[in-house]
């Protein structure tokens, strides 16, 4: 039902009320068909059953098989290791979704406790959870509304919506809506008006006073639809699901290759128990139990770079996600503004005059260097104070003597002050009014009579002004005669001396046009989404960029539009004006239902529908906690460009996981390679299973660790958003030639060792030592191109090596190991065979690229 589009008579018609409220027993019957009013939280799982599922992912039921594996190898370290990791992963996911519930709970907090109604003909507080359709609220200075109410009675009666809307400026309400709307304003005015004669749940009035039918209660509500909303499942993230596919392959990949090597082994004579550690050694080292591990920590150090920009992310995942987005879908005010009424533009023909009307008429201050008060006049006040006309002092000898307030009906303000001994009206308001009231012009040092020149003239500029977006109020003032009364209003405002116009709007932040070219450059499209005026929205759109070729479309238009229509323009909008919360979640699902990977702003309960359904969900710092718990990320200092950074450090991330996948799987399918090539060749193992297993430590160790910490490729924000899996078919070649090449390098320096007439001994732990190298130097084909400022991959790598030497020539470790020492001219060897992989990445690269 559309109550605004009612009339009172009609609303109380349609809900069979009037205005002397509901007697107790209809209420009582009311309460019992629609409830009580307040929001329900839908059942949700508990905490031991939210833990528990998080043991339900395909990879980590592969490392827990992993970790048992390991155990019956003989592997206790290895086991434990696994295992902790398992566990903090779980831990980490169950946080991040237990918190994801709080915003229910955020939300319920709000919801008032009690209501002034009219009930049975006496006024009477009443809690709130009772208050049912047709009730009589009254309405006063400071009261939280209690449930959506259309309002009948309204004296300059104005309520604050930003705890809904993230706008901050209070909305004026009256019972009915304006019908003098000209027709080119039409358009915009419609929806200006589509709510001024509603009041929602848990907005606030800010000044005046009135009545209100309740027309929807509980989860009827606007805020109840946003419940409703946020209680719905998160959708998977991009990384999310690319884990989950890499995870379920590399299972399938474990199962077959360690049955074939087992079988292979098995029909070759080789002990059934030693075939067994073979072949679960294989299956420990073909499943990269260091993923999740590396994960955590890659995340976990962008979110401490990100913080450091002013970016608190609060899940994990929603790092990466940044990295893949398409489009960010962003808010106006704050986001790409300042958030800070400016005065831009003046056309004044009496610069000083001016300057004293925009101080003194004026009731915004300057407190520890912040504007408190109404934003227009806190814009007035700076402009002021800028070209030396500080209201304080010139209030102190030019003291105010009255003051006509204003007020939506009148659209101006007017004070008398007493200056130089005489007293002066100070106008300032709507220009067409204040020009209808005015007969006079300063210019030039004159007061002269308004001719038809000046009037055009200064329609003139006006037209200009407003064409550009901007908000403009004429200023005007005269001196009142010896004798004049001060006191009859009328006639003070009548025959001013007009002295130009100021035009304002809350400005572009500078950083966000070049944000935005960066956005472009890197393939991610920019989509304004706000509540502003559609020209206002455009004129700054264009401005930084966003609006250039793109569709601008409002609220209204479209609702007029069904899903195939939408989703058939809806990657040509740029902007989107005076929209509601549910269709900023419409926007997100048809960008979404087109594969882009969607990035949400916003800052007001309102916002949190769209903010949960979106890839990421990006609130305000100085947005509603609702809308805080339901965001992946927090910006601090509300500003577009800090997103554009996160997006940069989400490429790096998700580049650096793909870095180390490439290193862990290349490791990967060459020791199967070479396990699975020995047995059909008919060589002897060249890697018992505590080698294996010691591989597999270096795999997932430091090497592998400080790929995760690699810093940005040049041009990271010059390319497209990446929409392929962690394992791109580019790196699957290169990772299945590296595989060769370590097989085939090692198998044939453990033959030529062989057939040297070495020992088996010796020529395992030269097959071991060459395959240990590989990884080594392999590291370095992982890397970024971005030179060597990682210093913990060379340490790493320096770690790796010394620790290798230790497995070779300690007499302790080589009965472990079962290796001997080796002399100067196999390490030489050993080298010259390993590096053989420097080089044939990058003949891959030149062949293949």
């Amino acid at each position: 039902m559309k109550w605004n589009n009612l009339t009172v008579d009609e609303t109380l018609k349609k809900l069979n009320a009037d205005l002397n409220g509901l007697s107790s027993e209809e209420a009582q019957k009311r309460i019992l068909s629609y409830g009580n009013n307040e929001l329900i939280e839908e059942k949700k799982d508990g905490p031991l059953k939210l833990f528990l599922t998080q043991f339900l992912d395909i990879l980590i039921i592969l490392l827990i098989v992993a970790a048992v594996a390991a155990f019956f190898v003989g592997d206790l370290i290895d086991s434990i290791v696994i295992l902790i990791v398992v566990i903090l992963n779980a831990i980490v996911g169950f946080i991040q979704e237990y918190r994801a519930e709080k915003a229910m709970e955020k939300l319920k907090e709000m919801i008032s406790n009690e209501a002034l109604v009219i009930r049975d003909g006496q006024k009477q507080k009443i809690p709130a959870r009772e208050l049912t359709p047709g009730d009589l609220v009254v309405l006063e200075e400071g009261d939280n509304i209690p449930a959506d109410l259309r309002i009948i009675k309204s004296l300059d009666l104005t309520i604050d919506e930003s705890a809904l809307t993230g706008e901050s400026l209070p909305v004026s309400k009256v019972n009915e809506l304006s019908q003098e709307i000209e027709i080119s304003e039409a358009e915009e005015t419609l929806t200006d008006n589509l709510t001024e004669n509603l009041a929602f749940m848990e907005t606030d009035v800010v000044s005046g006073r009135g009545k209100g039918v309740v027309v929807e209660v509980g989860m009827h509500t606007a805020i109840g639809r946003i419940a409703e909303m946020i209680q719905e499942e998160d959708a998977k993230t991009p990384l999310q699901e690319k884990i989950s596919t890499l995870g379920k392959t590399l299972g399938l990949i474990a199962v077959v290759v360690c049955t074939l090597v087992f079988f292979l082994q098995l029909f070759k004579g080789v002990p059934l128990v030693e075939t067994f550690l073979t072949a679960v050694s294989l299956a420990v080292a073909a499943v990269p139990e260091g993923l999740p591990a590396i994960l955590t920590l890659t995340l976990a150090l962008g979110m401490q770079r990100m913080a450091k920009s002013n970016a608190v992310v609060r899940k994990l995942l929603a790092v990466e996600t940044l990295g893949s987005c398409t489009i960010i879908c962003t808010d106006k005010t704050g986001t790409l503004t300042k958030n800070k009424m400016t005065v831009t533009e003046s056309r004044v023909t009496a610069p000083e005059r001016g300057f004293e009307i925009a101080a003194l008429c004026n009731n915004a201050h300057i407190s520890n260097g912040k504007v408190l008060g109404d934003p227009t006049d806190g814009a007035l006040l700076i402009f002021a104070d800028e070209n030396g006309y500080s209201r304080e002092k010139l209030e102190e000898v030019y003291p105010r003597l009255m003051e006509i307030p204003l007020d939506s009906t009148r659209k101006r303000m007017t004070t008398v002050n007493e200056i130089k001994g005489e007293k002066y009206v100070l106008s300032k308001g709507a220009p067409e009014i204040i020009l209808n009231h005015s007969g006079w012009i300063e210019k030039d040092g004159k007061i002269q009579k308004i001719s038809p020149e000046d009037r055009d003239k200064i329609l003139n500029d006006l037209h200009e002004m407003t064409t550009k977006a901007l908000r403009v109020l004429a200023l005007a003032y005269k001196k009142v005669e010896n004798g004049g009364e001060i006191s009859d209003k009328e006639g003070l405002e009548q025959d001013l001396i007009m002295v130009g116009l100021l035009g304002m709007m809350d400005p572009p932040r500078k950083e966000a046009a070049e944000a935005v070219a960066t956005c472009k450059k890197a393939g991610i499209n920019v989509v304004m989404i706000t509540g502003d005026h559609k020209d206002t929205a455009a004129a700054i759109a264009k401005e930084i960029g966003i609006l250039e070729d793109g569709k601008v479309l409002t609220g209204s238009k479209l609702d007029e539009l069904d899903d195939k229509q939408f989703e058939d323009i809806v990657e040509e909008v740029r902007v989107y004006a005076r929209v509601f919360p549910e269709q900023k979640v419409r926007i997100v699902k048809a960008l979404q239902k087109l594969g882009n990977i969607v990035s949400m702003t916003g800052d007001g309960v309102n916002d949190a529908p769209a903010l949960k359904r979106a890839a990421i969900g990006v609130s305000m710092g100085t947005g509603t906690d609702v809308a805080k718990e339901s965001s992946d990320m927090v910006l601090q200092d509300d500003n577009f460009a800090t997103i554009v950074q996160a997006i940069k450090e989400g490429r790096t991330i998700f580049d650096n996981i793909r870095r180390f996948v490439k290193f862990q799987l290349s490791t990967n399918v060459g020791a199967i390679l070479t396990i699975v090539s020995a047995s059909i060749l008919n060589f002897p193992v060249p890697f018992n299973p505590i080698q294996i297993l010691w591989i597999n430590i270096i795999m997932d160790g430091p090497p592998a660790q400080s790929l995760g910490v690699e810093p940005p490729e040049k041009g990271i924000m010059s390319r497209k958003p990446e929409k392929e899996d962690i394992l791109p078919r580019r790196n699957l070649l290169r990772i299945i030639f590296a595989g060769v090449v370590m097989a085939v390098g090692t198998l044939v320096l453990y033959y030529y060792e062989l057939a040297s007439g070495v020992s088996v001994l010796k020529a395992t732990t030269i097959a071991f030592s060459v395959f240990v190298m590989f990884q080594i130097f392999n590291v370095f084909n992982c890397k970024a191109k971005s030179g060597f400022s990682n210093k913990f991959l060379l340490l790493a790598v320096a770690a790796s090596f010394l620790l290798q030497l230790a497995v070779v020539y300690l007499p302790f470790l080589q009965g472990i190991f079962r290796t001997t020492a080796l002399s100067a001219v196999d390490w030489i060897l050993i080298f010259l065979v390993a590096s053989i992989i420097i080089l044939t990445e990058k003949l891959v690269e030149i062949f293949f690229e």
